[in-house]
């Protein structure tokens, strides 16, 4: 187990950069505004968001890479593209220049996005898969922290201090990339390439306590299913197709993305002054963080669905209590109070659940292209939803903003309840079988597979 969990968060480790890289950008903001002398949708649309429009890019076409090179060699080359674009976005000169090199930290976010969890729920014993793959999710929230307090520790080191933001990101990358070259190739990979000495190896590793062979042979049976032509929009996999879009909408439909990129803004309207609403930003990082540890802890234990109904009734009680607080007046310290059961909610329900549950759901030949077509409606709808929020904010308010968000939490709660099956502890190949059996076959009493 020592040795998975080592692989695991070596692979996770993607996750960090992931979180690293998103948000770095924001120390060197109005800075590398000032130095260029862009307009404010030049600086919006290219210099800012070309690393969001790389990461929809990555998650777009990143399971074909996942898929034909296999899971660890598409994870070095995340890490190659992470260490390029760090160093590339630090020596550059001129807008263009930068937003390309951030574009490719973006594919880097994207694809990682595929790669890294189909890694590590491949790799893991189905009684911890959860929590090891959940390690990813940790990675990216801690990232997001370490890159704040990065940020803040080099913003007065001088007039390049923005270089020393975007370029620092280059010495965890070579780590990571470094590390993974470690790490064996994932059995259920190997044996799609009919490599079948190096898969029979590493599940000697994964699960001494069972019998390889017996493993390799579940595993070849699961494969011998695939059909030529076989993809992800083939019929008998619809209902795992429909699984993977609800839960990435869902996850975007709570409006986690909107508010994390506005927080400081949100909670100005809310009445909060300026330094108060930055300091309670930072303290919803913090709570992201330890409720992300509380998931993780959690969700081999009580499984996928029972986290999803914690997050789903935290989502409808916050997001009502955020929408009557603008509706009725309520100002001050109890909004952010509400927005923080809010981010506890998520983290330990969508949050931690949302790339386990996707990784686990598609057939091993299909994984890589299953965790593509989750993870491009997630980041398509972070692109989009974030961008609509001035507007909806200025326009209709931002109490009916939040009640909205309220009432698509009340629908992932059906989708939770009756359509949702619970996919704990149980293997990845016994999912495919029963997953692909037919429309709905899991939706029974209880949801939970067999």
């Amino acid at each position: 187990m020592r040795k998975i969990l080592v692989w695991s968060i070596t692979a996770a480790l993607a996750g960090f950069l992931f979180g690293f890289d998103t948000v770095v950008i924001s120390g060197a903001d109005k800075k590398l505004q000032m130095l260029w002398g862009t307009s404010d949708v030049f600086h919006g649309t290219v210099v800012m968001a070309m690393a969001l429009w790389g990461t929809v890019v990555g998650a777009l076409l990143g399971g074909i890479p996942t898929n034909r090179l296999g899971r660890k060699k598409t994870l070095f080359w995340i890490g190659v593209l992470y260490t390029v674009s760090a160093l590339g976005s630090a020596f550059a000169n001129d807008p263009i220049t930068f937003a390309f090199f951030r574009f490719l930290g973006g594919l880097g976010v994207g694809t990682s996005t595929i790669a890294a969890p189909a890694y590590i729920s491949e790799i893991s014993p189905a009684k911890d898969r959860g929590k090891l793959v959940g390690l990813y999710q940790f990675n990216i929230v801690f990232g997001i922290l370490v890159a704040f307090l990065s940020n803040y520790l080099l913003s007065g080191i001088g007039e390049n201090a923005w270089r020393w933001m975007v370029g620092v990101e280059a010495i965890p990358a070579v780590i990571y990339t470094l590390f993974v070259t470690t790490v064996p190739q994932s059995p259920r990979w190997l044996l799609t390439k009919l490599r079948t000495e190096e898969a029979l190896n590493v599940l000697n590793v994964i699960n001494p306590d069972q019998n390889a062979e017996e493993m390799m042979m579940e595993i070849n049976q699961e494969n011998e299913n695939k059909a030529p032509g076989d993809n992800i929009f083939m019929k008998k996999y619809r209902f795992a197709l429909i699984l993977a879009f609800c839960m990435a909408f869902f996850n975007q439909a709570s409006g986690i993305n909107a508010f994390l990129y506005y927080a400081p803004r949100i909670l100005e309207e809310a009445g909060l002054g300026e330094s108060t609403a930055l300091l309670s930003s930072i303290g919803i990082g913090v709570t992201n963080l330890l409720f992300t540890l509380v998931g993780i802890f959690l969700i081999d234990r009580f499984g996928r669905k029972q986290l999803m109904y914690i997050g789903s009734f935290g989502y409808i009680v916050s997001l009502t209590l955020v929408s009557c607080a603008f509706f009725f007046g309520w100002e001050g310290m109890s909004v952010a109070i509400f927005l923080f059961l809010f981010i506890a909610a998520h983290a330990v329900g969508q949050g931690t659940v949302i790339w386990v549950f996707i990784s686990e759901i598609f057939p091993n030949h299909l994984r890589g292209s299953g965790q593509s077509f989750g993870s491009s409606v997630h980041w398509v709808l972070a692109a989009v939803i974030p961008s609509l929020i001035p507007v909806l904010f200025s326009s209709i308010g931002a109490g009916t903003v939040f009640a909205f968000f309220a009432f698509m939490m009340f629908l992932q709660l059906l989708f939770v309840a009756f359509v949702m099956p619970e996919t704990k502890g149980v293997s990845l190949e016994a999912l495919s079988k029963s997953l692909s059996k037919s429309e709905g076959a899991n939706t029974k009493k209880g949801n939970v597979i067999e």
